[in-house]
C-alpha cells in the first residue's frame, strides 16, 4: 500500500507540473499565432486523446513528462520534414526571435509562478509551527554522525554561523549543509565551544547508512497512537501512557527509549507506564526491526507564527525561491568535489521514496509539490540543448548577434542534449534501484 501511495502522489504531482509547464508553451505560442498541433501530458504511447481545433489534447502511458508540438519546431521528436519547405507564417521558425523566447520560457515562468503561489498559500493557511531553540531546553541528541564533528547528546546548539537563532530548524537548514566552513556554537557544561562542519559533510548526510540521522531535540514523550495488531496492542499499552522505564532502565525522553528498545529485535521487554497517576507493567516481545508499534506525542511546546496575506506573499515567495538557491549550490559542490553525484542526484523512485513518503498528507504533497515545480524550472532553464534553458540560449544568440543557426546546427544540438538528458535520466533511475536494493 505504502509503495502505491508513493507511486500515487510522484505521478498526480508530475502530471500537475508538466501539465502546466507544457500549457505555458502553448498558450505563449497560440498568443503569437503559431500552431500548436499537440498537447500531451505523459509520454508515447499514446492512452487517450481528443482534438479541439488544430490541437491534439492527449494522454500518454509513461508519466515521466510531457510534450508540446508546434509546427517548425526542432524538438524532441526530431521531425525535419519541414526544414525543406519555406516557412509558413503560422510556424514556429517563421516568428521573430523574440517571440520565440518568449514561447520558450513559457514553460519555465509558469512553473516559476505555480511554486510561489503554492509556497504562499502554505504560508497564508499553516503559518510557520516550529520549535523554538529556548523551549528545546534540555539540549540535542547526537546520532553517530552529529557524533563524528564532536557533538554529543545534552549539547544546546545556541548559534548558526555565529548567529543566534530561534527556531530549532535553523539547525538542520540548508546554509548549513549546502554553504561552506559553517559551524554550530554549543553550550556544554556551562562553557562555550564552536563545531564545524566539513564542507563534504552533506555527502555524509545523504549516505543510505545515515537513514537522515544526525540532530533531534531531546524531548519527553507519551503514546499518541497505537498501531493495531503490533506488540503494545496486544500487551495493553493505551493512548496517553507516559512510559517510565524499560527492561528496568528509567525513561524520560523518547531517545532513551529508542536506544533501549532498537537492539532488542524480537526479545522480551517490560515497560511500566504512568497511566492516570498509576503504575502499570506490561510485557511483550518486540518486532524483528525492534519496535512496538505506537506513535509518540513529543511535549516540547510548538510556537506558531500565522501570516496576513501580505506577509504570506514575502515569506512564501522567499521559500520557493530558497529552492532555487539550494539546487545552485548543491551543483557547486558537486561540481567541487564535496558531494557524489550518486548521492546527491535522485529520479523517480528516489522522490517517491524520499520525498513524498508512503502516507499521503495533502500539506505535505504541496509542499513537495511546490518544491518540485521550482527545481524543475530552475533544471528547464539550464543551457543544455534539447532543455528550454538550451532553445533560450541559442535565440538570445540570435537576438543579440542577429544571425539566426542553422536548420542543421539546431537538430545537431537537439541530438546532443537528447543524449544527455537520457543517458542522466537512465543513470538517475540506476542510481534509485541501486540504493533501493544496496
Amino acid at each position: 500500500m505504502e509503495i502505491l501511495v508513493m507511486g500515487g502522489q510522484l505521478i498526480l504531482g508530475l502530471s500537475i507540473l508538466v501539465g502546466l509547464h507544457e500549457l505555458g508553451h502553448l498558450l505563449a505560442a497560440k498568443a503569437f499565432g503559431m500552431r500548436v498541433e499537440q498537447y500531451f501530458i505523459g509520454f508515447p504511447p499514446k492512452v487517450w486523446s481528443i482534438k479541439r481545433g488544430e490541437t491534439e489534447y492527449g494522454i500518454g502511458a509513461i508519466p515521466l513528462g510531457g510534450f508540446v508540438k508546434i509546427s517548425g519546431m526542432i524538438d524532441e521528436s526530431l521531425d525535419t520534414a519541414h526544414t525543406d519547405a519555406e516557412p509558413q507564417p503560422y510556424e514556429f521558425r517563421s516568428k521573430p526571435a523574440w517571440q520565440r523566447l518568449i514561447v520558450m520560457l513559457g514553460g519555465i515562468i509558469v512553473n516559476v509562478i505555480v511554486g510561489i503561489m503554492i509556497f504562499v498559500i502554505l504560508a497564508y493557511k499553516n503559518g510557520n509551527t516550529y520549535l523554538a531553540t529556548k523551549d528545546a531546553k534540555y539540549g540535542i541528541v547526537a546520532y553517530d554522525l552529529a557524533k563524528s564533528i564532536g557533538l554529543q547528546t545534552g549539547d544546546k546548539i545556541i548559534k548558526v554561523n555565529g548567529k543566534e537563532i530561534t527556531d530549532f530548524n535553523e539547525i538542520r537548514s540548508s546554509d548549513v549543509f549546502l554553504g561552506n566552513n559553517s559551524s554550530y556554537t554549543i553550550e556544554r557544561n556551562g562553557k562555550q565551544t564552536d563545531i564545524y562542519i566539513p564542507n563534504n559533510f552533506v555527502d555524509k548526510l545523504a549516505d543510505k547508512k545515515a537513514a537522515g540521522q544526525f540532530i533531534e531535540p531531546i524531548e519527553p514523550f507519551k503514546v499518541a497512537e497505537l498501531v493495531p495488531g503490533q506488540p503494545a496492542t496486544k500487551a495493553g499499552l493505551k493512548a496517553g501512557d507516559m512510559i517510565t522505564s524499560a527492561n528496568g532502565k528509567p525513561i524520560q525522553f523518547y531517545h532513551e527509549f529508542t536506544d533501549v528498545v532498537k537492539p532488542l529485535k524480537g526479545k522480551p521487554l517490560t515497560l511500566t507506564v504512568n497511566r492516570n497517576g498509576q503504575p502499570v507493567t506490561l510485557s511483550m516481545t518486540t518486532t524483528p526491526d525492534g519496535t512496538i508499534g505506537f506513535y509518540p506525542e513529543l511535549l516540547l511546546p510548538m510556537t506558531t507564527q500565522e501570516y496576513t496575506f501580505g506577509e504570506a506573499l514575502s515569506v512564501g515567495t522567499q521559500r520557493a525561491f530558497q529552492v532555487v538557491f539550494d539546487n545552485i549550490k548543491g551543483f557547486g559542490k558537486i561540481f567541487r568535489g564535496e558531494v557524489s553525484a550518486s548521492k546527491a542526484l535522485s529520479g523517480p523512485i528516489g522522490i517517491a521514496q524520499n520525498l513524498f513518503g508512503g502516507i499521503w498528507r495533502w500539506d505535505r504533497f504541496w509542499t513537495v509539490t511546490g518544491l518540485l515545480s521550482m527545481a524543475l524550472a530552475f533544471m528547464n532553464a539550464l543551457p543544455i540543448p534539447a532543455l528550454d534553458g538550451g532553445h533560450a540560449t541559442i535565440l538570445s544568440y540570435e537576438i543579440i548577434s542577429g544571425r539566426k543557426p542553422s536548420d542543421r546546427f539546431l537538430e545537431g544540438a537537439q541530438k546532443v542534449g537528447m543524449v544527455l538528458l537520457l543517458g542522466l535520466m537512465a543513470f538517475a533511475i540506476f542510481n534509485d534501484v541501486f540504493k533501493a536494493v544496496f
